[in-house]
């Protein structure tokens, strides 16, 4: 189960050529995978998120990477936060997720949810439908790769898709745990509680104990154990040895995305700043054991700011292990 989890988001890092890329990826998998997190994490989008960048900044395809990676970790959990269910036939993201596992010798996890970013779907032409569409894609999914991955031969004839007695060899060397992303109350938790070991959050943290109310109604429904589902809440953090190279490296990532803060106010610098958990290990390690009062089991956290910056990750890595310790 994911209890601490680190995401690489961005693969656009300054002073890194394309041939230093993968060389500095495999250098942050190998930080998260000795520091102290227990999952390592990658974006399932081929184009970058508005949120951090341009859509046309690099993106590597997920699941060619997570493999490699597998090849230079040896502690991690392997998984898609999250793989975007309306990019794959289920099918074959059950023979892709089980791949992973096999290569990871048991490290694999299937990271789960019913897409959304539809400028990426229209431009590379897949099917994006209507927000309704897309949850009975990821349910019915779900009926498909869920028994394939525990050694079923499913037959579904659903709306959507239809396998019959589909077989799925060789089969996980582990029990491929399925954690699913999102906040909805009626639909995702209602997924989370039928089918899921994890769930991953990606709302405001005020929100927290109101998705934990919803998600425990939906277990009491289909007569789970809450418990049963450790819970992660997504962050962005920004860390260093010192809270003014923390704030200078976060500068730097929120300038080039148009929001310098040299060019601000005091008071909209602060605030601009303050969308990333940043600062020296005590002031992150503040932030984040305040957060753990919501009722979560664990975080996931990307750190697109510096993670590119040798040691960072490991720094943020050991902060947060002892922050869950």
């Amino acid at each position: 189960m994911t209890k601490l989890g680190y995401q690489i988001p961005n693969f656009t890092y300054p002073g890194v050529a394309a041939d230093e890329l993968f060389p500095n990826v495999v250098r942050q998998a190998q930080e998260a995978d000795t520091s102290g997190f227990d999952t390592l994490l990658v974006m399932d989008h081929f184009y970058q998120l508005p949120m951090l960048g341009p859509v046309e900044l690099e993106m590597i395809e997920c699941y060619t990477l997570l493999s490699a990676l597998a090849q230079h970790t040896s502690n991690v959990t392997l998984s898609a936060l999250v793989t975007g269910n309306t990019y794959r036939n289920p099918a074959l993201l059950a023979k892709t997720v089980t791949a992973l596992d096999v290569v990871s010798g048991g490290r694999g996890q299937l990271g789960i949810g019913a897409g959304w970013f539809q400028e990426e779907h229209d431009a590379l032409g897949f099917e994006f439908g209507t927000f309704t569409d897309r949850f009975q894609k990821l349910e019915e999914a779900l009926e498909i790769i869920v028994p394939m991955l525990r050694g079923e031969r499913p037959t579904v004839d659903g709306k959507w898709y239809q396998v019959r007695d589909a077989i799925n060899s060789p089969l996980p060397l582990s029990k491929v745990p399925i954690l699913i992303g999102g906040s909805g109350e009626k639909k995702t938790m209602r997924l989370v509680a039928r089918y899921a070991d994890d769930s991953n959050m990606t709302c405001p943290i005020e929100e927290v104990p109101r998705k934990l109310e919803a998600l425990a109604a939906h277990c009491e429904r289909e007569g789970r154990d809450r418990s049963t589902i450790t819970v992660t809440h997504q962050r962005v953090a920004c860390i260093a040895p010192t809270h003014d190279q923390a704030v200078a490296e976060l500068d730097v990532m929120l300038a080039a995305r148009g929001m310098d803060p040299a060019t601000m106010g005091e008071e909209d610098a602060a605030v601009i700043r303050g969308m990333v958990v940043h600062g020296d290990p005590d002031e992150v390690a503040e932030v984040f054991a305040a957060e753990l009062e919501t009722g979560i089991d664990g975080f996931t956290v990307n750190a697109p700011a510096n993670g590119h910056i040798e040691g960072r990750v490991a720094l943020l890595g050991e902060t947060l292990r002892k922050v869950l310790a």
